[in-house]
């Protein structure tokens, strides 16, 4: 499992390059790594079951336990598999199979963003990644990219 950085990089020049080399697969199990370092840091064993034929949705469904606040990302996980499903329906046109890689890293970003808020801040998920304490006057960033 790559640590949250390196995902959060990987996806970044995926981004960045408007085209960078990646597939849905890839973007799919991004993903998944950042929820395995949500359920890690719980002190579970990340699950290797599948939730409506996803383990990205297992996983979720476990982290979630016991802490209502991770259900903010589950609309997150869920477009994600939406985008990877759609990719499977989409025609040939480069334009538009490359379009939806390119929401698919959004998304995955947007994940990798709200986990790590919520592994630097506890509370963090009542209000996903615009909540107040990841804002905040008295936080730096760099105290949030060191946790």
């Amino acid at each position: 499992m790559r640590a949250l950085t390196e995902i959060e990089q990987r996806l970044d020049d995926i981004i960045v390059a408007h085209g960078e080399p990646t597939s849905t697969d890839e973007l799919l199990r991004c993903g998944e790594e950042v929820l395995e370092h949500w359920v890690a840091a719980k002190n579970l064993q990340p699950t290797m079951n599948k939730q409506e034929g996803f383990r990205l949705l297992a996983l979720h469904r476990q982290g979630a336990q016991g802490d209502a606040s991770f259900n903010a990302c589950r609309e997150t996980c869920r477009e994600l598999v939406y985008h990877y499903n759609l990719m499977a329906e989409l025609d040939d046109n480069p334009n538009e199979r490359n379009a939806c890689l390119q929401m698919m890293a959004l998304v995955a970003n947007h994940l990798v963003l709200f986990v790590s808020g919520k592994m630097a801040e506890a509370g963090l998920g009542d209000f996903c990644c615009s909540s107040k304490p990841l804002h905040g006057e008295n936080i730096q960033i760099s105290e949030i990219s060191d946790a």
